[in-house]
């Protein structure tokens, strides 16, 4: 009967993982396209993330109060405002700046090297990836700049420095997160996009942005699928995983998103791709199986 149980309960929490895997990879492919329809249809960098994370952590706070669930406490607000300056302020904010004027192959190459600074940031915190690991991680950053290689990588250094800069925070404010005194996996997700909403608004503010028209009606679209898509069922699904695979698996998405992105290009913006692509997207597939065969082999802890 033990046995039994332990099976069933094992099978779950595979199954979750590998749900909450396949939203990550779908989902965030899909919103390098859905922000850049947005920047072009009159949301500026921060002020579209600020107020993207702000209606999507409200309706998710409200609803996660109405079920119930416990508000966070002060300390815990507090590593929530942490979180959000470095994985939304930085991390999606700087990579809004540089999408204005960096292509989107140069923007999947640089934002796949988060998965890299996620494995030094947690061997300089004695969690140190395997050898099959880093096989792993080597084998999909190959992938993407193979993905990349060919293609419009013309960008400002101002773009390319942004975007580099984003890759850096977002990693390591998700290794700075585990261990942190923190509220459920979704209840964190809402406090840090309120608070990431917050700050992204007012720097936004700050640097002089402003909505001088309304955002055309393509642009809108482009919003709102990046608030429900994007930040309630994709950032959740992040970090749902962040409590419960280790980082060199949930930053996998960061190899698989680029595919994602080449084929919603070629379907909704007329994109073309040929054999190169086909050959470097099953390189990068090939880096997710052999870092999800490392986290299967990993020792549990006792």
């Amino acid at each position: 009967m033990s046995a039994s149980h332990s099976t069933a309960s094992s099978a779950a929490t595979s199954t979750q993982i590998a749900t909450a895997l396949t939203a990550l990879y779908i989902i965030w492919g899909s919103t390098y396209l859905a922000i850049r329809f947005a920047l072009q249809g009159g949301f500026p960098p921060f002020l579209l993330g600020g107020v993207r994370f702000i209606v999507g952590g409200s309706l998710m706070y409200a609803f996660l109060r109405w079920r119930g669930v416990p508000a966070p406490s002060r300390v815990q607000w507090r590593n929530l405002a942490m979180m959000g300056v470095l994985l939304l302020l930085m991390g999606n904010g700087l990579v809004n700046v540089g999408e204005q004027t960096v292509s989107s192959g140069m923007t999947a190459v640089i934002v796949s090297s988060s998965a890299l600074w996620m494995g030094v940031f947690a061997a300089l915190r004695g969690h140190r990836p395997s050898r099959l690991e880093w096989l792993g991680l080597s084998i999909g950053f190959l992938g993407v700049l193979w993905l990349s290689a060919g293609g419009s990588l013309a960008g400002t250094p101002m773009g390319l420095a942004a975007l580099l800069l984003a890759s850096v925070a977002w990693s390591y404010g998700s290794i700075w997160s585990k261990g942190r005194d923190l509220p459920s996996p979704f209840m964190t997700s809402a406090g840090q996009m309120l608070c990431g909403g917050v700050a992204m608004c007012v720097v936004g503010t700050l640097v002089g942005e402003r909505f001088h028209q309304l955002p055309s009606a393509h642009a809108i679209s482009a919003f709102w699928y990046l608030v429900v898509m994007g930040s309630l069922f994709g950032f959740s699904a992040y970090i749902w995983l962040l409590h419960h695979v280790r980082p060199a698996l949930a930053t996998s998405y960061a190899y698989v998103n680029p595919a994602i992105a080449v084929l919603l290009g070629a379907a909704l913006a007329h994109e073309q791709f040929g054999g190169r692509e086909l050959a470097a997207m099953g390189v990068i597939l090939l880096g997710v199986v052999v870092i999800t065969l490392a986290k299967t082999r990993a020792p549990k802890a006792a």
